[in-house]
């Protein structure tokens, strides 16, 4: 018998949050993943040791699939949720001596620079891996998923003013008390935002630019949910036309779109750890987060983009969310490793001071 344990998570990323919100089908998902999860251990088909994957709060797949996978590989795999992308990173680089299991997905490109320099992951080059997103030429992390994370807009509660487009145009007076964005110091998109005013105006013109922004009225909230369920007027709740969110809100919101000049990319990666019990089964695994059939539920599993290059998008997201293609802005990851604390003190002072 093939069985998929998922263990308890710790934490709550704001993608989580997203999924409850728009009523996918993530959450029947992850209760059917939950309600295996007092089964006890087993090994899987012809006597293969099972792979555990380690994660974030956010990943969700459908059961059917996993078991279809354990059916024709043997594998039985076991699902370890701990926080957030941070949360896990910081676990991955203290239990490395130790792992915690066999394959780690969910650290994304802005702590990825920490755990290579750690040595967290081994090298393996996965099946049907994307290149445009390779960190190092062992290839010890492997693109699974892409998210943009944009400014919004409600264009009915602009109320007739044109739309922005840029962030320039985020700090003029016409919006003035139109924007919130969540905090970069307890928000994943709110860094992301953060990040992507920094990679814009450079180091010597963000920090003017966030003193037009609070001069303008922008309101700071601690994470997505708050910002885009209860501030954001659209989903009919807020009043702020102007939120931060990502590029794949649109195909569950009507009436909305992003601004894809203030995207700021984040890559979410996957990899075989080192001193892995189970490394063959752990790169198979890998090999089928990559294949088509996984990638094409990605989606609406974890609301993002597949990595994978030729995997067709949900019908609604073709219309409404389809995926920026020639918005790539990013950090460096050593970049954001060496100054991400510096830089959201930095705005705290200039923000919250």
């Amino acid at each position: 018998m093939n069985l998929i344990r998922v263990m308890p998570a710790q934490g709550r990323e704001e993608r989580t949050v997203l999924r409850t919100a728009i009523a996918l089908l993530a959450l029947v998902t992850a209760g059917c993943s939950l309600a295996t999860e007092q089964q006890p251990q087993q090994t899987g088909q012809q006597g293969q040791q099972p792979v555990t994957l380690v994660t974030h709060d956010s990943f969700a797949v459908r059961k059917e699939l996993l078991d279809e996978f354990q059916k024709t590989s043997g594998i039985k795999v076991e699902v370890r949720k701990s926080g957030d992308a941070g949360a896990l990173t910081n676990q991955l680089v203290l239990t490395k001596a130790n792992p915690i299991g066999d394959i780690a997905y969910g650290v994304d490109s802005t702590f990825a620079s920490r755990a290579l320099n750690e040595n967290v992951f081994q090298p393996y080059e996965a099946q049907g891996a994307n290149k445009r997103y390779q960190l190092d030429a062992t290839n010890r992390l492997t693109a699974i998923d892409i998210g943009d994370v944009c400014v919004n807009v409600h264009t009915s509660g602009l109320k007739g003013v044109a739309e922005p487009t840029t962030f320039e145009d985020l700090a003029d007076p016409k919006y003035k008390d139109m924007l919130v964005v969540e905090s970069p110091a307890t928000s994943s998109p709110g860094l992301a935002f953060l990040l992507g005013t920094i990679l814009h105006f450079g180091e010597d013109g963000w920090q003017g630019y966030w003193t037009r922004l609070k001069a303008n009225g922008v309101k700071v909230v601690s994470g997505w949910e708050e910002a885009y369920n209860q501030e954001f007027s659209g989903t009919g709740k807020g009043t702020r036309p102007l939120v931060v969110s990502y590029a794949s809100s649109p195909a569950a919101t009507p009436d909305t779109k992003a601004l894809l000049e203030t995207c700021y990319r984040q890559v979410e990666y996957a990899g075989v750890l080192q001193g892995a019990k189970n490394p063959e089964g752990a790169k198979k695994v890998l090999d089928f987060m990559l294949s088509q059939q996984f990638q094409a539920e990605v989606p609406d599993q974890m609301y993002v983009y597949p990595a994978r290059e030729g995997v067709s998008l949900p019908e609604a997201w073709q219309k409404s969310a389809p995926m920026p293609t020639d918005v790539e802005a990013t950090l460096p990851a050593q970049d954001v490793d060496r100054n991400r604390e510096n830089w959201v003190n930095q705005w705290r002072s200039l923000v919250q001071g």
